[in-house]
């Protein structure tokens, strides 16, 4: 089965179903974006912030983290879709552990980019926060599926 990804706005259609997560990593992408124009538009100290050290570490980190969330949505959307979702239940555990802490990291990264205007309602970056961190309770709590996946683990490596 072939693997059919589209974009919708922020959002990752994998073979025609939104997963929330990917929502997450659209949002982390947008704001990898954005951060990357803030970086080179605005200036602190006689020098792009693009030319700051710890801010291109910063946009270095984003963008790591967003490859390896949306990697791993795709590898569970795959699973899913090729051997069902028993088989995926370790994927998709990991998906709900990385998506929104990876979100929540992007959002306070951007914040500091952004300075004092990361944290005005107008940026969204402090929805963007919020919305990742509800999410890490809202579907169980990240040590629910930690340790899920922890059993899942032990199960398929000790049999």
């Amino acid at each position: 089965m072939e693997l059919e990804i589209k974009r919708d706005g922020d959002e990752y259609v994998l073979n025609g179903q939104k997963w929330w997560t990917t929502n997450a990593v659209g949002a982390a992408q947008r704001w990898l974006e954005l951060m990357c124009a803030r970086a080179e538009d605005r200036v602190a100290f006689g020098e792009k912030l693009s030319k700051k050290t710890s801010v291109q570490h910063e946009i270095a980190r984003c963008r790591c983290d967003i490859e390896q969330a949306r990697l791993l949505v795709l590898q569970a959307a795959d699973v899913m879709n090729k051997q069902g979702v028993k088989a995926a239940m370790p994927y998709i555990s990991m998906v709900k552990i990385v998506g929104p802490q990876m979100a929540q990291n992007v959002a306070e990264r951007a914040m500091q980019v952004f300075g004092g205007m990361g944290v005005w309602q107008d940026t969204m970056i402090p929805d963007v926060f919020t919305h990742a961190r509800f999410c890490r309770i809202a579907d169980g709590p990240d040590e629910v599926h930690m340790s899920q996946l922890a059993k899942l683990t032990i199960h398929d490596l000790i049999r």
